[in-house]
């Protein structure tokens, strides 16, 4: 089940991957949910003020929208080097897809203490590579 987090965190990382707003079927595919479904989670985030869909053009998030996806896009960030950095997780990538959508806030800015989070977090994640550009070259690094 994907929550209202991570379809913000999707709908941001789709528009700026297509530089622009985003379309249902991309946010489908990147949930892994059917178009139906992302449908219906936009109506709801639409209800609430958090995005503006326009049919046949896409969705913008409002600025609100943008707050709450970066707020989640930075959590998801944190779960991602606390499983690579304190766990040492090889596949921390499919670890905290899970994670995200049952790791609140709280928990977040506990694990936030333990890891080294860069400052420019959430900023230095890459939409195309669905990871942060940062923790990617460390834990190449650590590959060599």
């Amino acid at each position: 089940m994907n929550t209202q987090a991570q379809y913000l965190k999707a709908i941001y990382l789709t528009q700026q991957q297509e530089d622009g707003p985003a379309s249902t079927g991309a946010i489908a595919d990147l949930l892994d949910v059917s178009p139906a479904s992302a449908n219906e989670m936009i109506g709801k985030l639409e209800e609430r003020g958090l995005l503006e869909h326009e049919k046949y053009k896409g969705v913008d998030l409002t600025d609100e929208g943008i707050q709450q996806a970066r707020d989640a896009l930075q959590n998801y960030c944190i779960i991602e080097r606390f499983l690579v950095e304190v766990l040492e997780v090889e596949e921390f990538r499919t670890e905290a897809k899970q994670l995200e959508g049952v790791i609140d806030e709280t928990v977040a800015e506990r694990l936030d203490t333990i890891i080294d989070r860069e400052p420019q977090c959430p900023d230095c994640f890459n939409a195309e590579d669905d990871v942060c550009e940062l923790l990617e070259t460390e834990v190449e690094a650590v590959s060599d």
